[in-house]
């Protein structure tokens, strides 16, 4: 049994520390994840996955926290990814969102991880997908995933997730336009965050104008459901709602068509990442530099030295 096996193995008996290493090994080593990911697919596929995204400063790790403690309530088992910023430096996250969940620390039914984008290009890695199998295989109810609140990755969240909620916050000036276009449809539930602050109420009206100016989401109609930062209240009507989303999720047939999308999601990952890293194994650091160069004294473009670049990839296909 080489050190994957017995690894998986510690995994699949409940061994928290097994679980972490084999998402660092996942998260570090791609080619780790190729041999991971096959021997424990048979045990995915049981989680709701839950998508928490919006703009940053509007709690959404404060609301986290919450819909933990909801959830455990109810005696489920809960697993948090936190997508974190980079550090141009170390290539870690940078804001640690761990630290407004440490009430949650000790439980043994609780796993919390903050994730790094790394510059992904595609918004989440390859890695936050391998990780939610991960959990998903270690037994979890329900996995939540809490997104940087900048970029692609907002908007990519709703290819992993089976029900996305949106989170708001009045104080944004004007908080509508704190959220983009794309942002507004693909949230399934919206939480105005904050909401004894001045502004609660015409924040409402202007997501409830924009949804009706949306796609709608056939037939859900996407509440709107205010919390209160620090507090507790409005946590459990948003916990409500969510039960409620995945319960029609499964009664209508679209929690189907999510896995489908999540399926297609992880294949487009794997294989951009492979295309990737096998172009760069071809390119050394010094020619990557005289590329770059060429590119930057006009000498040639990045589509031309691309296509010069392609048919080094034959050999991997």
């Amino acid at each position: 049994m080489n050190s994957f096996d017995e690894l998986i193995k510690r995994m699949s008996s409940g061994e928290r520390r097994a679980l972490g290493k084999i998402i660092t090994l996942m998260e570090n080593d791609s080619s780790s994840s190729a041999y991971i990911i096959p021997q424990i697919h048979n045990l995915t596929g049981n989680a709701h996955i839950v998508g928490i995204t919006g703009p940053p400063g509007s709690g959404k790790s404060s609301l986290v926290d919450k819909l933990i403690s909801c959830y455990r309530n109810d005696g489920l088992k809960v697993g948090v990814i936190a997508i974190d910023p980079t550090s141009p430096f170390t290539g870690g996250a940078i804001l640690g969102d761990r630290i407004r969940m440490k009430r949650h620390y000790t439980d043994k039914d609780v796993f919390i991880r903050s994730m790094a984008t790394r510059g992904n290009l595609g918004g989440l890695s390859e890695a936050t997908g391998n990780t939610i199998q991960a959990l998903d295989a270690f037994g979890k109810d329900v996995i939540i995933i809490e997104t940087v609140g900048a970029g692609q990755v907002e908007i990519d969240i709703v290819k992993v997730a089976d029900t996305v909620v949106v989170v708001s916050v009045p104080s944004m000036g004007d908080s509508v336009q704190t959220l983009k276009a794309g942002i507004m449809e693909i949230g399934d539930i919206f939480a105005v965050n904050k909401a004894d602050i001045e502004g609660v109420e015409k924040c409402i009206i202007e997501i409830r104008m924009m949804l009706e100016l949306s796609e709608k989401k056939g037939g859900w109609i996407q509440p709107i459901i205010k919390t209160f930062g620090n507090k507790d209240d409005g946590a459990n009507d948003l916990y409500e709602s969510i039960k409620n989303h995945h319960k029609y999720l499964i009664e209508s047939g679209h929690h189907e068509q999510k896995r489908i999308i999540r399926g297609k999601t992880e294949l487009i990952n794997i294989l951009q990442n492979l295309f990737i890293r096998n172009l760069y194994d071809t390119i050394s650091e010094k020619e990557m530099e005289e590329l770059a160069k060429k590119i930057a004294n006009r000498e040639k473009d990045p589509y031309m030295i691309i296509e010069e670049l392609i048919p080094r990839l034959k050999k991997f296909i």
